[in-house]
């Protein structure tokens, strides 16, 4: 079930697998969910021994919550329930041996 999604909606509520997906790379999914003026959502799948394409840079905040499988980010795995916060000038480029599923937000600049 879905409500409003434009900014503005006092409330938003949307099936997260029936938002359409986006390929950014072979293997990498990604569902771009309802935004606010403040901040931007988003639920990326990684198959298997897939790697974000490119350094992610970051200009403002974004935070993510893994769901299921591992991100590795240089040395350090993120499971399942782990919550990862990046600061502004951040940068990083995810990846994955056994598949993940993230749930993101981006804090919007005002």
């Amino acid at each position: 079930m879905s409500e409003t999604t434009e900014t503005g909606a006092l409330k938003t509520v949307v099936q997260v697998d029936e938002v359409a997906p986006a390929e950014v790379a072979p293997g990498i999914v990604r569902r771009r969910l309802p935004r606010t003026e403040y901040a931007g959502g988003w639920l990326i799948d990684f198959a298997p021994g897939t790697e974000w394409p490119e350094v992610d840079v970051h200009a403002t905040e974004e935070r993510y919550y893994v769901l299921s499988g591992e991100v590795i980010e240089g040395e350090e795995r993120h499971g399942p329930g782990t919550y990862v916060v990046f600061a502004p000038g951040s940068r990083h480029r995810p990846r994955t041996e056994t598949g993940a599923r993230m749930l993101g937000i981006t804090v919007l600049p005002r």
